[in-house]
């Protein structure tokens, strides 16, 4: 620690495959922060079970998943702690404390709570759903993380968790710092449909685990500026989903594209070829990392395991924090 800059925590719902939205918005910061600062990521699987509740069979699948992107992506273990949340038990702990510091109003009125509630078209909200800002405050606080790579939709779950340090530390002594997000370069990343968020869910995104041949499918069949019906039609790149994708992965060429679009100089199916051809090789790399860690689960759970008991030793670290400024250390 005397080295590094302070700590960070970040992570994921093990809900699927990761992909490029995941990647612009939060893990090429992780990648280039974790030699800065000591990193915790967590595998968020209790919150997965705010939305799959009924599949509970699929989360060992979807936390092995989720590791393997992280390790394929360029996440070093041997510099980065990668943990379980539902085998940290202290976590839970520090959620129910939480939970008498934040009123329902306040969660009914988090953005990204009542977005993700209309997603799934929950007309009630579970406990468990509509708690997850304060699960999620628990997860950043328990290693006392200072700083939090997050996507732009999070920003709102991280204000809760700021105002729920603020007044715990008011209420019974400085325990935690005030987290700060830091967010990507690009952070929302729009789907290949031209919907607004790329996203596991709508079926509208690329995955870091894609083939050559899944991408250039995919880039294929991504929707385009629909103002430009014929060739020889002037494009407006800005309207354009594809000019998004090319700005985030093919920054050499962009205003070369830009320009020949605009002027009809280069056709939606050429454009989306060298797109998909710069995709690709963004994700080669990966691809090659990715065979270490493919149909090898014990090094996946060895990882895991090594990084959870790390983990949980922080996590007690912090709870007796906890429960001596609360004075509920009774014995």
């Amino acid at each position: 620690m005397s080295e590094k800059k302070g700590r960070i925590l970040t992570g994921d719902r093990p809900t699927g495959k990761l992909h490029l939205g995941h990647y612009v918005g939060s893990l090429e910061n992780r990648i280039k922060l974790s030699e800065e600062y000591e990193t915790f990521i967590i595998i968020a699987d209790v919150q997965a079970l705010t939305t799959n509740f009924d599949e509970p069979e699929m989360l060992e699948k979807d936390v092995m998943q989720v590791t393997e992107d992280y390790l394929a992506a360029g996440i070093d273990p041997e510099n980065v702690t990668i943990c379980v949340q539902s085998m940290i038990p202290q976590i839970a702990e520090l959620t129910v404390i939480y939970s008498m510091l934040v009123t329902v109003n306040q969660l009914e009125r988090n953005p990204t709570v009542k977005a993700e509630a209309e997603q799934h078209n929950y007309e009630e909200m579970t406990y468990g759903f509509l708690g997850y800002p304060v699960s999620q405050a628990a997860d950043i606080t328990f290693c006392r993380a200072d700083l939090v790579p997050v996507g732009e939709d999070q920003i709102p779950h991280l204000e809760q968790t700021r105002k729920i340090v603020r007044k715990f530390n008011n209420l019974y002594g400085e325990v935690f710092p005030e987290p700060e997000p830091r967010i990507g370069d690009f952070p929302r990343l729009i789907g290949l449909d031209g919907k607004a968020k790329m996203s596991k869910s709508l079926n509208n995104a690329i995955f870091l685990s894609d083939t050559r041949e899944n991408v250039k499918n995919k880039v294929s069949q991504a929707v385009t500026d629909p103002a430009r019906v014929r060739l020889d039609d002037p494009g407006h790149p800005e309207d354009c989903p594809v000019f998004e994708y090319h700005k985030a992965f093919n920054e050499e060429e962009v205003e070369e594209i830009r320009e020949s679009c605009r002027e009809a100089k280069i056709g939606c199916v050429a454009c989306k070829e060298r797109l998909a051809e710069k995709i690709n090789q963004f994700l080669e790399p990966m691809r090659e990392r990715r065979k270490k860690y493919k149909n090898n689960p014990d090094l996946i759970e060895e990882i895991l395991y090594s990084g959870t008991k790390k983990a949980r030793k922080e996590a007690e670290k912090t709870m007796e924090k906890v429960r001596e400024v609360m004075e509920i250390d009774y014995f």
